[in-house]
């Protein structure tokens, strides 16, 4: 199951995520996202767990708890929804 965790302080690491959630089960992967030019956090990443049951119990034990200092955000993460492509490359000038 992919998890949403949302809420993080930017201090925390990929390495704080997985030990959270490792109490609760066997953690696949753990990711915060980044600005992709300045590589600062975002405040929210995502943890994938193998095992359903073990997934829920560690969404119900971890939603609202603090986590460095922020009470973290967590639920199951929803699909990625398809996104129209971009426009002609903006600008709106003429031709």
């Amino acid at each position: 199951m992919n998890i949403y965790v949302g809420n993080l302080a930017y201090s925390t690491t990929e390495d704080d995520l997985r030990d959270a959630f490792a109490q609760y089960g066997a953690v696949r992967s753990a990711n915060v996202i980044t600005d992709k030019f300045s590589g600062q956090s975002k405040g929210f990443g995502f943890v994938e767990m193998n095992d359903n049951s073990e997934a829920d119990a560690a969404i119900k034990a971890l939603n609202g708890q603090a986590l460095n200092g922020r009470n973290i955000k967590v639920n199951e993460a929803k699909p990625r929804e398809s996104r129209p492509p971009r426009g002609n490359g903006g600008g709106g000038g003429r031709w």
